[in-house]
């Protein structure tokens, strides 16, 4: 049980560690939400899940507390990065991306 926290932990600070890297590293707003809001969410998933499985083990019975940040953490992040997207999208905030460029076939009329 010992090996499957420690991996949990490790992994958990892995994600962790490569959400953060991303936010320092990519240069706009939208690949910046993208590496926090994935990466980071499993990261702080996995820590969790660890945490819960070794205070379970420790106590007569479930550790509902983590079990329970965990799904709040896993509904939360993914709307919480949709609703700052759209907010950017509405702002029209640049991007380095290029537009999709649409062809006479694409268009809905």
């Amino acid at each position: 049980m010992d090996l499957l926290i420690a991996f949990l932990i490790v992994t958990g600070a892995a994600f962790m560690f490569i959400g953060s890297l991303g936010l320092v590293r990519l240069k706009d707003f939208y690949t910046r939400l993208h590496g926090p809001t994935k990466a980071t969410t499993l990261g702080v998933g996995a820590i969790l899940i660890a945490s819960a499985t070794h205070f379970s083990n420790q106590q007569a019975g479930i550790s509902v507390h983590e079990i329970l940040v965990t799904i709040f953490l896993f509904i939360t992040a993914p709307v919480s990065a949709h609703l700052m997207s759209k907010a950017a999208l509405h702002l029209k905030l640049h991007s380095l991306a290029p537009p999709p460029v649409i062809g006479k076939d694409d268009r809905h009329s």
